[in-house]
């Protein structure tokens, strides 16, 4: 068993593992390419992969989010294909991801895992993670779903004089890019995260989102009042699954809120999803996050398996032989 830095030659079997350890979230070269060539450069970034005679069997990585960045807290992943799993391979990977964020004297680790994973679950709890919280999924069937009981709700929406755009229909507008980008900001300080929310920069917002591939400029609404930018939600394309769709960022500014606009704003979303044959809508919401949770109930989408984030505080350096 060999470990080692990733290499791009290594893009399609790291892909190849981690759609085998979670199917339903496939990934494609491009996309996992796209990701890693537009990080916020202030993060730490490294990925590692394990050999073993000869062919890749998994990879980890540790990584800092730009939303939530700290110096000092991480953010690791393994992920380890089921024909080798139980052989130790998590293990020694988990061990060398620790080694090598070691020098950067981590206050925190964090890690993931789906509540139906009862592996992962054990394997981070049994090395001193404990649970900070969790995101429901939930998925919703487009093409049997009901507009009826929302008739007029649009309509009531706009007669307040708030318009409901996509943003495709916002390109005369020359400061449309950095309005979005203060207004997802705002939203962003409401929204439960693990950790305090920070922004990323206004650059790297334009390459991750402005310039995403995955990018559907007539799925992604804003409600305008006047030329204020004053709500949002979106839709993005899977490269690997064409007939699933993934819900962004959807909020509202404070002082618009209890006025049905996020609602408008997801009917309208929905409306486009079954006009192009979307077969599901995937989302996912704090637990805690009522408001969003209501609404989307309210449409009709189903709770599945809820993903933990795990942290594991840390006093001083990092001793990888300890755990």
């Amino acid at each position: 068993m060999i470990i080692r830095p990733f290499m791009p030659k290594d893009y399609a079997a790291v892909v190849e593992i981690g759609q085998r350890v979670y199917p339903e979230y496939p990934d494609t070269v491009e996309e996992l390419r796209f990701i890693d060539t537009h990080r916020d450069p202030r993060c730490r970034f490294q990925r590692y992969v394990v050999e073993k005679d000869g062919r890749l069997v998994a990879y980890g990585q540790y990584d800092q989010f730009p939303t939530m960045y700290h110096p000092q807290k991480f953010d690791v992943s393994i992920h380890v294909d089921p024909d080798h799993q139980n052989q130790g391979i998590g293990s020694a990977l988990y061990e060398h991801l620790m080694s090598e964020l070691a020098p950067f004297d981590p206050r925190a680790i964090r890690a993931r895992a789906r509540e139906d994973h009862k592996h992962s679950v054990r394997f981070l709890i049994k090395r001193g993670f404990v649970e900070l919280m969790r995101d429901w999924e939930s998925h919703l069937d487009v093409q049997n779903f009901d507009f009826t009981p929302y008739e007029g709700h649009i309509e009531r929406v706009e007669s307040q004089g708030i318009r409901l755009v996509p943003i495709s229909q916002l390109t005369r507008d020359p400061e449309r890019d950095r309005k979005l980008y203060e207004l997802e900001n705002e939203i962003l300080k409401d929204v439960p995260f693990p950790d305090q929310f920070t922004p990323m920069s206004f650059e790297l917002y334009l390459k991750r989102h402005i310039q995403s591939p995955n990018l559907l400029p007539d799925a992604w609404y804003v409600a305008l009042d006047g030329r204020s930018y004053v709500g949002t939600s979106s839709l993005w394309r899977s490269q690997a699954r064409p007939k699933e769709i993934y819900t962004g960022l959807t909020g509202v500014r404070r002082p618009y809120r209890r006025r049905g606009i996020a609602l408008a704003l997801k009917l309208k979303c929905l409306a486009y999803a079954k006009a192009h044959g979307y077969r599901i809508i995937k989302t996912w919401n704090e637990i805690h996050n009522r408001p969003m949770l209501s609404i989307n109930e309210q449409l009709g989408f189903i709770k599945q398996p809820a993903w933990i984030t795990f942290i594991k505080e840390l006093e001083g350096s990092v001793d990888a032989s300890s755990d």
